[in-house]
């Protein structure tokens, strides 16, 4: 907790809260329901929490944005942004039922109301959103591919509508057909060693592109 506190110091009395019963709700369902490893779940904070919120150092969306946090998993980058932008709507979506099934737990746990989850690939959403989230659940191409469609077309945010997507290595494969793609060192923002290699892209999107 000291650490998102380090970094993130101007939280208000029921975000820390929030952040401090993370950690309870999490050890608590993992033993249940395992969708966080044995290593991660120790490191709760710096691998998954911390993590999450790079995407608040590069944005802080404006009141009313819609995001889609897409192959959530365990509910990340969703539920640690949701609680920093308790005025956003997070959609949460997983093809995986058991781990929805710890998400919306802990939702239910935090007492979150701008969060919702839907159980479904991402290809059956048909709603449009400011921005889709995602921490490496497919390579850019594929994933540009299952969201296409999804971006809304009123601009709301300094960053425009568009991916943000968390991802580790050397991405310069990757994003070469992606010449609007800027790409953001987390060493920039955090100075534990964990950050060293891992990346922010955001890839501005057209509406209906």
């Amino acid at each position: 907790m000291d650490l998102i506190l380090k970094y993130f110091p101007n939280l208000n009395k029921d975000q820390i809260e929030n952040f401090k019963k993370l950690e309870i709700l999490y050890k608590d369902w993992n033993l249940k329901i395992n969708v966080v490893s044995r290593k991660d779940i120790d490191e709760l904070y710096l691998r998954h929490v911390l993590h999450s919120l790079a995407i608040a150092k590069l944005i802080q969306f404006k009141e009313d944005s819609k995001l889609l946090d897409v192959g959530t998993g365990g509910g990340f980058p969703g539920i640690p942004l949701a609680i920093l932008f308790p005025e956003c709507s997070f959609h949460l979506v997983d093809s995986i039922a058991k781990k929805l099934k710890v998400v919306d737990e802990v939702v239910a746990g935090l007492g979150l109301t701008n969060v919702k989850t839907t159980h479904s690939r991402v290809e059956t959403i048909n709603d449009t959103y400011d921005f889709i989230i995602s921490r490496a659940v497919a390579a850019m191409p594929t994933f540009v591919h299952w969201v296409r469609g999804k971006i809304a077309k009123k601009q709301n945010n300094d960053l425009k509508n568009g991916i943000l997507y968390l991802k580790g290595g050397d991405l310069t494969e990757e994003l070469k057909t992606y010449k609007t793609a800027t790409i953001y060192n987390l060493s920039d923002y955090y100075t534990e060693g964990f950050f060293e290699t891992k990346k922010l892209v955001h890839l501005p999107l057209k509406y209906k592109g």
